[in-house]
């Protein structure tokens, strides 16, 4: 299994900020039915300033350099999600302090600590409609030894079908919870940030190690 430097780690940062990018229309659109339709200016700034950190960062402690890359969304983006994002990404950090190198066989640890970090700051749970939903799902297949580009492709999937579960939940936290049962048929934005999430790592995991896991 290759070995992972902060160097390494920095295509991935700008993966997330490219996808964010990307997909800022899509977040604005389903933050626009129960929110206020900022979502995706927040993903797309927050992400961009944890890229520009990693691209500039001379950093070789990975959980230092996670923790810094959050730090500098939570400053570009003090917003809500902002704020639960970075937390995720600073809890990376907290994990992973005194580590040099990472491999793809840490990538269930590395989401599991995004997890507990928003979770944490957030205090949702499961079902209620939020990031978690779209990341839990995606948990069971990282946390899972195998392939790393297969793992990251059925993580992805699994991610959006976790995004289409949450058409069946009410929401309880946010503005969408002031919709009540209303909320129930929309497509929670958080959870598809945690999609986009995954998508970005599957992209990674294409470009740096695209033959196992065929």
């Amino acid at each position: 299994m290759m070995s992972i430097d902060v160097p390494g780690l920095r295509p991935l940062f700008a993966e997330w900020a490219q996808v964010m990018h990307e997909n800022k229309p899509l977040l604005t659109e389903l933050d626009s039915v129960a929110g206020d339709g900022d979502l995706g200016l927040t993903m797309s700034d927050g992400f961009a300033a944890a890229a520009q950190y990693a691209q500039q960062s001379d950093e070789r402690d990975i959980g230092k350099f996670c923790y810094m890359a959050g730090k500098a969304m939570a400053s570009a983006v003090p917003s809500t999600m902002g704020t639960l994002m970075a937390s995720g990404l600073m809890q990376v950090g907290k994990t992973f302090k005194g580590r040099e190198t990472i491999g793809l066989d840490d990538a269930g640890r590395f989401f599991q600590a995004w997890y507990d970090g928003v979770q944490q700051r957030g205090k949702a749970q499961p079902g209620e409609k939020t990031f978690l939903d779209g990341l839990g799902p995606a948990l069971m297949v990282l946390t899972t030894p195998g392939a790393p580009l297969t793992q990251a492709r059925e993580a992805l999937w699994q991610a959006q079908w976790g995004v289409q579960q949450t058409t069946t939940m009410v929401a309880q936290h946010g503005r969408a919870a002031i919709h009540g049962e209303r909320s129930r048929t929309f497509t929670d934005p958080g959870a598809m940030v945690a999609r986009l999430l995954i998508q970005g790592y599957a992209n990674f995991v294409q470009a740096i190690d695209p033959l196992n896991g065929q």
